[in-house]
């Protein structure tokens, strides 16, 4: 394990090569200020349609074709300014330049709002006449029929107007959220009984929580939670708007509950959900247990503490890679996809997509941005660990994924359901899990890699359909009028973890305070779509690992269909069915084999 916890750099520190290159968006500052201000200005390209959308077919048609070119624009104006705040949420001019965009997409939502209202106007069947009469119709006919679905929601166009207008403060939640976080939280450093000072950031938090030093791991754990809950009712506060916005909105659309409509535009039935929710806690449960006290036995731990679940299983064995190292071994790994998707591999690790530097105001975590018609850009903090590139492998297939549905859809069709999203990411994982088992010799790189196959399903079986697990809770509570506080939150998430933890891991009030320390609150019912999109990866890598090419061309042709299918369709296209439980109940049974695999070695 290193030892080393150097100062943050400033952002201006930070070489060159560590940082993407957003002249692919924009060329300087003063070109994205231009483009700024035309895509306000040219907001008429698209509203002088308005009152004609049900004219014809052909109006139809011209109007989508310039919402799409219009909405392209104004992706890109976004994507530049969001980059921007992530790579240094500290500085002014990037605070300031997302409020611009915040209030242009606020504006640009509430001009083109008409558009949903109009053709909401229209019948399925006339709908259906115009795409069999008009051609080039017919590629936006999942986004108009999708839309025709909502017409039991939908609000008076006067009303869809004015809700649209308020977008910039319904995105307020996240953004004060985000920006306390980024800007105003600092933590104090803190001493280890020997005398050794250690800086402590939001970012590199997580590098304490899995270390093998069991003094350091507790004691940044303790003044991590001890700053973080200076923060608790301020949290609790922004987060119980974010409900409450929900909430609302679905009572003003006739929705049966908050739950009801998130789920709904993400085309997942209440089934889906709780079948996922249901079955991967109670099914998991055991395995993660006895996970939890081997760890502890290895460690030789007298209780196991929150704080001490992500330490390293092999405290002695933690193999370093540096980042062109880590992509040689991804590179290799994905060989299987083909030259189409390789070449986009290569050209995102080779040409500054990613940004991997560790400065003050980065944004923590790691995400994929794919603007259309640029190429994605991925963002990271590397540590020269090689967990991170398991990391990288993870944003790189998001970028591959959407790199290949923007080849070859169209802007309206790019983007599937989130219920899908996760799946191409975690494939990747999957793939480079395979490679280095199939090629080392090592005994104990072997382990690591299903110890750092297990962190995934930790990642997502766990951490997130837990944090899913509190928003159904919460959801719930607030669809009952409760009021969300900060106390509720915290009781809600000690006990979730408590049940599924059972008498494994001592839950302290710390641990209570984990729902603080993820955005994905704020992206609707986001944290529980992780989980099946890795049940989907589980079982298409593994007809991959069987079948070969087969396989490959389904999950390719499943990639290259972008949002064209609801998510159901899109999984049995990699051949794989979600209508039932058995995909889910196996791929938790293969997180089971990996845990038995771990007692074996440890014998």
């Amino acid at each position: 394990m290193k030892t080393e916890y150097k100062e943050t750099l400033t952002r201006s520190e930070v070489p060159l090569e560590h940082t993407w290159n957003l002249k692919d968006l924009f060329n300087t500052e003063e070109e994205w200020e231009k483009e700024l201000e035309a895509v306000q200005n040219d907001f008429d390209l698209v509203t002088k349609y308005k009152g004609r959308l049900t004219e014809s077919g052909e109006t139809l048609l011209e109007c989508l074709e310039a919402k799409d070119a219009l909405e392209e624009r104004v992706m890109r104006v976004a994507a530049f300014s969001s980059l921007r705040l992530s790579e240094d949420g500290t500085n002014s001019t990037n605070q300031s330049n997302a409020a611009r965009v915040d209030s242009m997409l606020s504006s640009y939502s509430a001009s083109t709002s008409f558009f949903n209202s109009e053709i909401l106007e229209l019948t399925n069947e006339t709908v259906e006449k115009y795409i069999q009469e008009v051609e080039g119709l017919d590629k936006f006919r999942k986004p108009l029929m999708d839309l025709l679905e909502t017409k039991p929601y939908k609000l008076s166009s006067e009303a869809e107007e004015v809700l649209a207008a308020f977008g910039e403060i319904h995105s307020a939640p996240f953004m004060i959220y985000e920006r306390s976080k980024t800007s105003d939280m600092t933590f104090p450093s803190f001493r280890t009984d020997d005398g050794t000072e250690y800086p402590l950031t939001f970012n590199s938090f997580p590098t304490y929580e899995g270390s093998a030093n069991t003094e350091l791991r507790r004691k940044a754990y303790d003044r991590f939670v001890e700053t973080m809950n200076q923060y608790k009712n301020t949290y609790a506060a922004t987060y119980a708007t974010e409900v409450k916005k929900q909430v609302v909105e679905a009572r003003l659309r006739n929705y049966d509950s908050a739950t009801d409509m998130l789920l709904h535009d993400q085309q997942v039935t209440k089934e889906m959900y709780n079948n996922q929710l249901d079955t991967i806690q109670k099914e998991l449960a055991p395995h993660m247990r006895r996970y939890a006290k081997l760890k502890q036995r290895m460690l030789g731990l007298e209780k196991m503490y929150y704080s001490d679940l992500k330490a390293p299983l092999d405290p002695d064995f933690d193999p370093e890679t540096t980042y062109e190292e880590s992509t040689k071994l991804i590179l290799d790994s994905l060989k299987v996809m083909g030259p189409e998707y390789m070449e986009i591999m290569e050209e995102g690790v080779n040409n500054r997509w990613v940004d991997l530097a560790d400065n003050v105001g980065k944004r923590s975590g790691a995400f994929c941005s794919s603007p259309y018609g640029v190429h994605p850009y991925i963002l990271l903090t590397w540590d020269d660990s090689m967990r991170n590139a398991f990391t990288l492998a993870h944003e790189l297939g998001h970028a591959g994924h959407f790199s290949l549905a923007g080849r070859y859809q169209k802007l309206a069709n790019t983007r599937p359901s989130r219920y899908f999203i996760e799946a191409p990411s975690t494939m990747n994982e999957m793939l480079l899990s395979q490679h280095i088992i199939a090629q080392s010799h090592d005994d104990r790189m072997r382990r690591w890699v299903i110890l750092q196959s297990l962190g995934t399903y930790y990642h997502n079986f766990v951490t997130h359909i837990l944090e899913g697990e509190l928003q159904r809770r919460v959801y719930d509570l607030a669809d009952k009028g409760i009021p969300i506080t900060a106390n509720i939150l915290s009781e809600q998430k000690m006990g979730l973890l408590s049940n599924f933890w059972g008498d494994a891991v001592e839950i302290d009030e710390g641990a209570g305070l984990t729902w603080m320390r993820q955005p994905h609150y704020y992206m609707g019912l986001y944290p529980y779509t992780y989980s099946a999109g890795l049940t989907a990866s589980t079982a298409a890598a593994q007809m991959i690992k069987e079948e070969g090419q087969p396989a490959v061309d389904r999950w390719l042709t499943a990639l290259k269909a972008g949002g064209t299918l609801k998510p159901l369709e899109l999984m049995k296209l990699a051949g794989v069915d979600m209508t039932t439980p058995e995909p889910i109940q196996k791929a938790v049974a293969y997180v089971g084999s990996l845990v038995e695999d771990l007692e074996k070695s440890y014998k």
